[in-house]
């Protein structure tokens, strides 16, 4: 969409420019509030917390002279930007490691109620565009499938972890109806819900028609076939196993590959996810009728 990749909040240092936006993801984040245990201190309600004093900082400077204009954005993009959330993946493939299936799908609801919360106090900040994704198919991940799917029974015709993405599925139909819900409480804002799990599923089931060779198997990992994945070797790392070293090297043709590393999806995968996310088909509201701009997609 030839727009700048947005810096990060925590990259504030070396004054970087904010003045398209600001990124407050984190690695690891959940929605609920992190434990000492959580890969991430940033839970959602931090994230919200930094927008807080990322837009009151802003403010300040915008009011101190011309010379920080470039570092930052103007005051009226906080109501006329878009505000993007992919969060609660983590809530829930986290909880599968100490809860049973029963137990995860009921903390949906809890989830998002913490995400309706900080949520609302974005409208309250002056958010008014909100595009919301939903949680993709956590079942499908080589991780998930390695440590939840060595019974067979376990797993569906493409091979993913089917409680996993039963309550993928669960969590989606109750973040659609809070959607549905928070555009009848805030008249003046449009939410964007934008169905994540339809395009990454259709992509595993139909990988080879979209010119891919392995659905399942991580590109950097190690262990080879069927998933190249073990939790032991990370990608990039070296380990001992077994009095024997063990690399979890790349493969040679990330492109390939759906799967990067047992958790997050390679560029050339992530690439067709755009694509078909800005086709506006899987938005609701959809938005195919309405694009702006014809995409010319850098495959």
């Amino acid at each position: 969409m030839d727009r700048p990749f947005l810096n990060a909040y925590f990259d504030s240092l070396g004054a970087p420019s904010f003045e398209k936006g600001c990124n407050f993801a984190a690695a690891g984040s959940t929605v609920l509030p992190a434990a000492a245990s959580s890969v991430s201190p940033f839970s959602f309600g931090i994230q919200v917390a930094q927008f807080d004093r990322f837009k009151q900082r802003t403010l300040e400077l915008l009011t101190e002279g011309k010379k920080f204009k470039k570092y930052v954005p103007h005051s009226d993009f906080f109501s006329k930007g878009l505000y993007m959330f992919d969060i609660g993946q983590n809530d829930l493939a986290g909880a599968f490691y100490s809860q049973s299936e029963d137990q995860v799908l009921a903390s949906s609801p809890t989830i998002l109620s913490e995400f309706e919360t900080g949520l609302k106090k974005l409208y309250d900040q002056g958010a008014r565009k909100f595009w919301i994704h939903n949680t993709g198919p956590l079942g499908c991940l080589p991780q998930n499938i390695a440590l939840f799917g060595k019974d067979p029974s376990k797993l569906d015709e493409f091979g993913c972890v089917s409680a996993h993405n039963r309550a993928a599925k669960l969590f989606n139909l109750q973040l659609h109806a809070l959607c549905t819900k928070l555009q009848g409480g805030f008249g003046d804002a449009n939410i964007t819900y934008v169905d994540i799990f339809s395009i990454k599923s259709d992509l595993i089931a139909n990988y080879s028609k979209y010119g891919f060779e392995n659905s399942t198997a991580a590109c950097c990992g190690y262990g080879g076939p069927p998933l190249n994945y073990d939790s032991r070797v990370g990608c990039g790392q070296t380990k001992i196993l077994n009095g024997s070293s063990a690399t979890a090297e790349e493969c040679s043709d990330a492109t390939e590959y759906v799967n990067w590393d047992g958790i997050h999806y390679t560029e050339a995968a992530n690439m067709h996810v755009a694509s078909q996310i800005l086709t506006g088909k899987y938005s609701d509201p959809p938005f195919s009728d309405k694009m702006p701009f014809l995409l010319r997609l850098k495959f």
